[in-house]
């Protein structure tokens, strides 16, 4: 028996919930996939595929939890 897909998201970027033990939050691009991004690397990748989007319109972006935070993470840590 093949296993169905689960359907994918309405929004562009969904941003996965807040974790404790790692500096990444699961972000999911439309037409990617899930894939771990950092604070830093999360505006960046983002434009890369969606160069227009809008962030703060939650149609676009939607935040799972703690809309805009990140896990706390210092140099050092993995």
């Amino acid at each position: 028996m093949e296993k169905k897909r689960p359907p994918e998201p309405e929004y562009p970027v969904v941003v996965g919930s807040f974790g404790e033990n790692h500096r990444y939050r699961l972000v999911w691009l439309r037409g990617h996939g899930w894939e771990p991004l950092e604070k830093e690397e999360f505006e960046l990748r983002v434009r890369e595929v969606f160069p227009d989007i809008d962030f703060d319109d939650p149609e676009q972006v939607h935040w799972v939890d703690k809309p805009e935070e990140w896990p706390a993470w210092h140099p050092g840590e993995a």
